[in-house]
């Protein structure tokens, strides 16, 4: 009985060790700045830092990525949090590699509705 006891502190603490990794490589660390919110219907226009490499945040209950975009709106530094699979993240790194770092986006539908189109 001993025996099954330390098996089972054993299995206990070996996944609660994992899942403490787990946690701990998914914290962000980085500055806490207010996060973009683009209103339904209208053009958000704002200003991309690519200095550095985005930061990411991966969802622990689906494993969706998101990318942490460090964007300038109305000369207030914000955060836009986008999902990778997001056709509008793909654009922005594209422009951003051409060279343009002002984007203008309209936003359009909700929640997993929710549809970004790029304004030239």
């Amino acid at each position: 009985m001993e025996q099954n006891k330390t098996e089972q502190n054993t299995k206990m603490n070996d996944w609660l060790d994992k899942e403490l990794e787990d946690v701990r490589a998914n914290t962000f660390d980085g500055e806490q700045l207010p996060a973009l919110t683009l209103e339904e219907g209208k053009v958000t226009e704002f200003d991309v830092d690519f200095s550095h490499e985005f930061d990411k945040w991966v969802d622990p209950s689906d494993n969706t990525v998101k990318k942490i975009i460090p964007v300038i709106h109305n000369d207030e530094r914000m955060v836009f949090w986008i999902n990778i699979k997001n056709p509008l993240y793909r654009q922005i790194i594209e422009k951003g590699k051409e060279g343009q770092v002002t984007f203008r986006v309209m936003r359009t539908g909700q929640r997993q509705n929710t549809r970004y189109t790029l304004e030239e």
